[in-house]
């Protein structure tokens, strides 16, 4: 055979492994609105980057007739590319050969990339879209996902991880995602769940549709599995694109700089007046956080999640910064068991990946009830008060208005470590709110005097002057400035300069033990 011939033999292997498993599945997965594996790489990456590996890959099976159906690629597309010119790894499920379904081949095409992206020091995107694992493999297919769970732990913290959920995802493939840093879901055209609704209806009785088990909806709201829902595959690239614009690639990087023309010594009048006379008024919290960040921008992580939190991320003076904020407008700010996760694990990316941490602070306690009691809000809390102690990169925190009680020592206070504390004119800084406080320090003159509503009040003012201020904290060191709000950007970006080199660590160890 001459080279021309042997070229031509490539080609052909080439081609037919572009074709995944043919056109008639091809132009199934287009009518059920998906794309292949391969459009959705070439939407995700800057145009002509993608450099495949393990195109002729095949499976390894020999049961039940598996050896007369041997496609290359085996229901994977792996390789590397550039988004905005840089660096990631990809891997893409491809659902019109055997269903996406995972091999031991498959599986070793996603470590094998896996591997190389630890290397070099860039992101691993995956794309799933697949019925789980190939069962005619057995428990060659199982090991194959414990492979990959290893690398995706191994990885945890040194590079980005990100998985965009495009279809099915169900039994052992949901934990890769599950260890991954995001999951983005397609509205109406993806779900991830353990156990799907027939096993659900003859175990429990149950009786749910997979879109209200596992949809988008399901883990963007309730149960916090998923970061972002995206109406379409589009949309989700976009989101991708938008997320690593603010990380760095490996944690040994910082993260990427944006020039703005927004400038820094801006001052923003409006803000003296966000904050409401009465303070059991709500107010939007994210008003505040756009009008302090570059260009007013803020790309909020888990937005229909626990919502008494804000997370996110931004920028000051074109440097990339996580954002943690409690939010009056709902449940007052309080923080809850569902609250204190999606922070902590926040912080913990945010810390990892050398992103400054700004929070911004009104928080009037923790949650009260009786299934916070029992839902465990004590290890919960504690492991948002685990991550802000334990982070060791730039954190500022601003008080907007109350700070109260173990709250105020979890939101980043100055004594887990916090580099620079403001607060504004508005905050109040006290073990607990002055109804509460009056009502337990005078519980007995209430009980005795001939007008307790009228020595109520005069207590209550007495309480407010004392306590619900900034200034005894700002006695003590504990506030290292208090602020006139307008000035807020402009304090956070001189504050975030300074902090430029600092240098921070934990005593040598080989890891902690946070409350799971």
């Amino acid at each position: 055979m001459g080279i021309e011939e042997k070229i031509k033999n490539l080609r052909e292997k080439l081609e037919l492994a572009e074709l995944g498993g043919g056109k008639e599945r091809i132009e199934f997965q287009h009518k059920k609105g998906k794309k292949t594996a391969r459009e959705r790489i070439e939407l995700l990456l800057d145009p002509g980057t993608f450099h495949e590996l393990d195109k002729l890959v095949v499976h390894r099976c020999y049961d039940f007739e598996m050896d007369k159906k041997r496609i290359y690629g085996d229901g994977v597309v792996t390789g590397y590319g550039r988004i905005d010119g840089r660096l990631v790894f990809v891997f893409a499920q491809d659902f019109t050969v055997f269903g996406g379904t995972l091999s031991e081949s498959n599986a070793s095409k996603i470590c094998k990339i896996m591997d190389l992206a630890m290397k070099v020091g860039a992101p691993v995107i995956g794309l799933n879209d697949s019925g789980g694992a190939r069962i005619q493999e057995g428990v060659g297919s199982l090991g194959g996902y414990a492979d990959i769970f290893l690398r995706n732990t191994l990885a945890s913290g040194v590079i980005p991880q990100i998985s965009a959920i495009m279809g099915p995802c169900a039994g052992g493939a949901v934990y890769s995602p599950a260890l991954t840093d995001f999951i983005i879901m397609t509205k109406e055209k993806s779900y991830m769940f353990i156990t799907g609704p027939d096993v659900i209806k003859a175990v429990t009785h149950e009786e749910v549709t997979m879109e209200e088990l596992g949809g988008a909806e399901t883990h963007n709201t309730i149960s916090g599995v998923a970061h972002f829902a995206a109406e379409g595959e589009e949309h989700v690239m976009a989101i991708i694109k938008e997320l690593l614009s603010f990380i760095p690639s490996n944690n040994m990087e910082d993260p990427p700089f944006k020039e703005t023309s927004d400038p820094p010594d801006r001052i923003d009048d409006k803000l003296n007046y966000i904050i409401p006379d009465d303070p059991n008024q709500p107010y939007d919290m994210k008003e505040l956080i756009t009008a302090v960040l570059d260009d007013n921008y803020f790309f909020e992580v888990q937005e229909h999640f626990a919502k008494n939190i804000i997370i996110g991320f931004g920028r000051l003076g074109g440097k990339s910064v996580g954002i943690i904020a409690n939010q009056p407008s709902h449940l007052a700010g309080a923080l809850d068991i569902n609250a204190s996760n999606k922070a902590a694990r926040f912080v913990r990316f945010c810390d990892a990946f050398n992103i400054p941490l700004i929070t911004f602070e009104d928080v009037p306690g923790f949650l009260p009830g009786v299934n916070q009691e029992y839902g465990g809000i004590i290890k919960h809390g504690a492991k948002l008060l685990y991550a802000y102690a334990e982070a060791t990169v730039p954190k500022i925190t601003i008080i907007t208005r109350k700070s109260y009680g173990g709250a105020y020592c979890v939101m980043a206070s100055k004594h887990i470590r916090t580099d620079i504390n403001y607060a504004y004119p508005t905050a109040e800084i006290a073990v607990m709110g002055p109804e509460g406080a009056v009502n337990i320090i005078y519980k007995k003159e209430l009980s005795q005097v001939s007008n307790p509503d009228e020595f109520r009040k005069e207590k209550l003012r007495e309480f407010r002057e004392k306590f619900a201020n900034p200034y005894i904290a700002a006695q003590k060191g504990y506030i290292d400035e208090v602020i006139e709000p307008k000035y807020t950007r402009p304090k956070l970006i001189a504050a975030l300069q300074m902090l430029e080199n600092k240098r921070d660590e934990n005593p040598p160890k080989k890891h902690g033990n946070i409350p799971l």
